[in-house]
């Protein structure tokens, strides 16, 4: 069980300390977090006692957090209560091309405009995660997809716009309790980090238009392969809802 969650009223801060976030914040920053993790199954039911309990606090700042998280659309009312929103094919279709579009973006911008470089110091720290990924592999996890969603972010960060960095994140946090559960085989692993390691060297080095294909090819080059993945996302994470 978490520990009991702490609140600003416990303890007055320091003299110049940042502000302690408020307990309605901080059960909504966990709460969504376990959600975005897979820390709850695809049936399980999100029941405000239980909740309460795990953090050490009242119904009530849960009550507010699943009803954010609801507009957030990351979780949604069913059958007796909150449960995780999965989307549906038709959905991941759209999330799917949407992420492609954005993915790609990030380095036709810097094709079509020549003033626009990618930041060598983003590339460069990214570069060396992976690096290291590629001589200790982490075992298959489905949560190895946070890892995944940091590479594509850095890669976005370092083509200098925010805002198609934050579009790129918020679009990848919707289809991620789909997504992991395409980690879950040694090969997989393996091949996603010399594909990243690929991709980011030819960004790295300037040889922009092979980075743009590769990073098509590897996030999907078709309609086609974008709905298989999808499918076969959902397929393996209907056999895996209550192991993770």
């Amino acid at each position: 069980m978490d520990a009991k969650l702490y609140t600003p009223s416990d303890a007055a801060p320091a003299a110049g300390a940042p502000p302690t976030p408020s307990l309605r914040e901080t059960v909504y920053a966990r709460l969504r977090a376990a959600v975005l993790d897979g820390g709850f199954g695809a049936r399980e039911r999100l029941a405000e006692v239980r909740l309460a309990a795990r953090f050490g606090v009242s119904r009530t700042p849960v009550r507010e957090a699943l009803a954010r998280l609801a507009s957030d659309g990351l979780i949604e009312r069913g059958d007796g209560g909150f449960f995780v929103t999965i989307p549906n094919l038709r959905q991941l279709r759209d999330f799917y091309e949407l992420r492609v579009t954005l993915e790609l973006r990030g380095v036709a911008r810097a094709i079509e405009d020549p003033s626009v470089r990618h930041d060598p110091a983003v590339l460069t720290v990214e570069l060396d995660r992976w690096y290291a990924m590629r001589q200790c592999p982490p075992a298959p996890d489905p949560r190895f997809v946070v890892q995944d969603e940091r590479f594509h972010a850095e890669l976005s960060r370092a083509s200098g716009n925010p805002a198609l960095t934050d579009a790129l994140v918020a679009v990848s946090e919707r289809i991620r309790q789909v997504r992991m559960y395409d980690f879950l085989t040694q090969d997989r692993v393996g091949t996603t980090i010399a594909e990243h390691i690929e991709i980011m060297e030819l960004v790295r080095d300037g040889r922009l238009d092979e980075g743009y294909r590769a990073l098509h090819a590897h996030v999907g080059d078709s309609m086609a392969v974008v709905l298989e993945r999808a499918q076969r996302a959902i397929t393996q994470m209907a056999m895996h809802a209550d192991r993770f």
